[in-house]
Formats: C-alpha cells, structure tokens, sequence
C-alpha cells in the first residue's frame, strides 16, 4: 500500500511526466488547443504507457543489455498501432486532426524512460501501477491545457466533444463568449505560455505545502528530558 501511494504521488503530482520531467513537450504543446485533442492523444498515451510498461516488466529477465532498448522501443511501437488503429476505428475524424502525433508517441521520452527506469526493475502490478499514474498524470496536464487554450483562446469548452465520444457528447459544448478569440493562446506561443504558468503554479503550491509542513514541525512542543544523575557522597 505505501508502494502504491508513492507512486500514485509521484506519477500524478511528485515527478509528472509533464510539469517535472517536462518530457513530452511536442505533443503536448502541439494538439492541446482544444479539451477533445488533448483528452484524444492522453487517453492513446495512457493505454500504450500501460502496456508497454507491463510488457517490459513481463520480459525483464528474459532480455539481454544487447538490446533492451530496441526491444522496448518495438514493444511501445506495437502498442502505438494499436492504439492508432482503434483511433481509426472509432474516432477516424479525430485521428486526422492529431494526424502525425499519435505515431509520434513511438519517440515520447517519457514512456521509453518509465519502461528503461522503472518497469524494467519492478515486477508486473508496480510497472502496471507507475504507467497507469504517470499516463494519468500526463494526461490530466494535456486536458487542463487544453482547457485553459481552448477557454481563453476560443470562449468555448468541451467543443468537438463528439468526435471522440460519439453523438452523446454533441451537446456538451459551452460557450461562455460568444464572438471571441484570442488567437495567442491558440497558436503555439500560447501553448508555451500556458505550460509555464502551470508549471510556475504547481511550484508555488509545492513551495507553500513545504513551508507549512515546516511550520508545522517548529510549532511541536519539544519533550522535555529528564536527566537522572546518581553519585556517590562521600
């Protein structure tokens, strides 16, 4: 269990993939102008994080330095096509709007180095476990960014929805304003901009967390000591 809240720590919070290791960076500033884009390329990050973390740890015994990396490489390629094809399947409109970044998750430094540092020395549920929180944490960063944009770029929200959740999402649109754009938040120079205020924002809530944790611990009344002393009068 403390296992599993470290992880869950780190991959959501402590050491996201997104906001600490800032591994990801291209897609993640590239589709991330709408809540659908983002959401479309976590979820695909997500499922080939998980996958090929349990494979790697599955095999960890089995394969020699050699070549670990490019059997690591070609076990997260064979699960970025099947994301890619399942993406075709389901959701063909929104895999042409992501076009070249979904087979681009191959190169995504953050899956090969969770697979090379963690999956490859663990057993399954923890490699299982670290690529579930990491995908989550880096997909909960793609979607907030993607809400920001989209929000102060368009005056929209959840629009397109559709496109990946099919007619039932068609009416989860929100327009707070009408007639609006701020074509800044929309191209990538927004997309830096936007990374680095939650970035900034993420390290001043950490700092602030640090400071009362240490407050906390000069405010503990310190125990009191008794010292026992015996002699001998003479």
């Amino acid at each position: 269990m403390n296992q599993f809240n470290e992880l869950t720590r780190n991959g959501l919070w402590s050491n996201n993939p997104a906001l600490v290791q800032l591994l990801g960076l291209c897609p993640l500033l590239a589709v991330t102008s709408t809540v659908v884009n983002a959401l479309g390329l976590g979820l695909a990050t997500l499922l080939v994080m998980i996958g090929s973390n349990v494979s790697v740890s599955l095999i960890r015994n089995h394969v020699s330095s050699n070549v670990r990396l490019p059997a690591f490489v070609m076990i997260i390629a064979a699960f970025v096509t099947c994301a890619e094809l399942l993406m075709q399947a389901y959701a063909f409109q929104l895999y042409q709007i992501l076009g070249i970044f979904i087979p681009l998750i191959v190169t995504n430094c953050a899956i090969l180095g969770r697979a090379d540092g963690f999956a490859a020395r663990n057993p399954v549920l923890p490699a299982a476990t670290d690529g579930l929180m990491m995908g989550l944490g880096f997909a909960a960063v793609l979607v907030v960014l993607g809400a920001v944009r989209e929000l102060f770029g368009q005056g929209t929200l959840f629009a397109g929805m559709e496109l990946l959740l099919g007619p039932m999402a068609a009416d989860w649109q929100l327009t707070l304003f009408s007639d609006y754009s701020f074509l800044f938040l929309v191209l990538p120079p927004g997309a830096f901009f936007a990374t680095g205020l939650l970035i900034a924002a993420k390290n001043v809530i950490d700092d602030r967390a640090e400071r009362r944790r240490l407050a906390r611990q000069a405010d503990q009344p310190r125990e009191s000591r008794r010292v026992r002393v015996t002699g001998t009068i003479r």
